[in-house]
């Protein structure tokens, strides 16, 4: 990036390696260096930030609005949390609580409405009056 401002005289607008202007270190959308990733990019590699605070940031526009991404080290960053079993089982109770209509007791293959409480059996019109 450096070289095409040196070169054509052509500056991004989001190009701060060193946090001169934005006070932070900024770097335009896919030219961040290869050692940081954003939140998505850690999950997306089993890892977490651990609580480390952001070192850069990416800006960008999307349809006239300036929109920022914060990026971590990856060298500082965790594993993933893995759920226990009794938070499996738990998340397990809940969801099939979903699938079960309230009037009949029978566990659907989908989840109940929340606006009639009721299976398809029960309310045919699926809520729809």
């Amino acid at each position: 990036m450096d070289d095409l401002a040196d070169r054509t005289g052509i500056a991004s607008e989001f190009y701060d390696p060193t946090g001169a202007r934005y006070g932070f270190p900024t770097f335009p959308y896919h030219y961040a260096p290869e050692h940081l990733a954003t939140r998505r990019q850690l999950r997306a590699a089993g890892l977490r930030p651990d609580g480390q605070d952001p070192v850069a940031q990416i800006l960008w526009r999307h349809r006239a609005q300036r929109r920022i991404a914060y990026l971590y080290r990856r060298d500082l960053a965790k594993p993933k949390w893995t759920a226990t079993p009794a938070q499996l089982a738990a998340v397990a109770k809940a969801l099939k609580a979903r699938r079960t209509c309230r009037h009949c007791g029978m566990t659907q293959p989908y989840y109940i409405p929340r606006s009639t409480d009721a299976c398809l059996t029960c309310e045919p019109a699926g809520g729809m009056r």
